[in-house]
């Protein structure tokens, strides 16, 4: 618990990006990640470009203003990084997204398409000097990962990748249209905070056959703000990352396990992100603790996931 508050407050105190002259390379990229860290007033936009098809009709411009959102330092070590982003909104706090960065890191979750990861082992040589970046969803459920060198130059500090990811949140319950996004994640640190700016390829894989229907451009833009318009979101964390540390690591127990994973969408009528939202809330009004807690959490993983030693897809 001590650990967890001495980086809590190592996020918090964290005034902006300030990086040591004598500092090795591994050490720079490591401040420019943690520098995302705190609290932000975030604005995302979305906008599709460029359709394949003339008769396409793009569907729209899609735009949030002024939320607030605290990325929590979850863990700091010298190879391994954790930020965990917690959404202000409806006047509560939403787990949102959570990104690990491991340095130099050759096992990869790669998305074939329709809810189905598979592992790669990269070479030692392909990943020297260079951060993965692994995304995951709101149940710490896998999203996508990339790897890729920190770039520091001309004054710029940033990260880019490619990776093959699901629908995201804001169309996987509306639209059927396309079954794997392509996205190009750029990360970089700016004066007031960052920017996460993405360049889509919405794609409909089938046999093995990728075909493009519309490019899309998103700008995340992260501007720090005092940490006073966080404190919901700092006691909300204190309270339940306990819960969330257990989550995690029954998800490291079947990734761990090396095969291709297929996500269900729904158990009995239920998607996992109600079933784990009441398993919290049991968890948090102290109906249910200990290994009955842990046993709870890993069941309905089980019963939400499915492995096969299929690794025959190959990106």
């Amino acid at each position: 618990m001590l650990k967890n508050y001495v980086q809590l407050l190592s996020c918090l105190l964290l005034p902006g990006f300030v990086l040591a002259q004598s500092a090795g390379k591994q050490q720079e990229d490591r401040e420019a990640i943690k520098n995302m860290c705190g609290c932000m007033e975030v604005s995302f936009e979305y906008a599709e470009t460029f359709p394949s098809d003339t008769n396409y009709s793009p569907k729209g411009y899609h735009k949030i203003d002024g939320a607030i959102e605290y990325v929590a330092l979850v863990k700091d070590e010298m190879n391994h990084i954790i930020l965990q982003h917690l959404l202000i909104a409806g006047g509560g706090v939403i787990k949102h997204w959570t990104e690990d960065w491991i340095y130099q890191g050759r096992q990869l979750l790669r998305y074939d398409k329709d809810q189905q990861w598979v592992p790669v082992q990269l070479p030692v040589s392909s990943v020297s000097g260079q951060w993965t970046q692994k995304v995951y969803g709101v149940d710490d459920e896998p999203r996508y990962e990339g790897t890729a060198t920190w770039v520091h130059t001309d004054g710029r500090h940033y990260w880019e990748a490619t990776s093959d990811a699901p629908l995201p949140r804001r169309e996987y319950t509306t639209r059927n249209d396309y079954n794997v996004m392509r996205r190009t994640n750029h990360h970089e640190i700016t004066g007031s905070g960052s920017v996460h700016e993405q360049d889509n390829l919405k794609i409909v894989r089938a046999a093995g056959k990728d075909s493009v229907i519309v490019k899309e451009k998103g700008l995340n833009t992260y501007k720090r703000v005092d940490d006073a318009h966080c404190e919901k979101a700092i006691a909300w964390w204190k309270q339940h990352q306990e819960f969330w540390a257990k989550v995690r690591e029954a998800w490291q127990g079947i990734y761990a396990q090396n095969k291709t994973l297929q996500l269900q969408k729904q158990y009995k009528g239920q998607s996992l992100y109600k079933t784990m939202l009441d398993l919290e809330r049991q968890a948090f009004e102290n109906t249910i603790r200990g290994k009955a807690l842990d046993e709870a959490i890993q069941t309905t993983l089980q019963h939400f996931t499915s492995l096969t030693n299929d690794l025959s897809i190959k990106r």
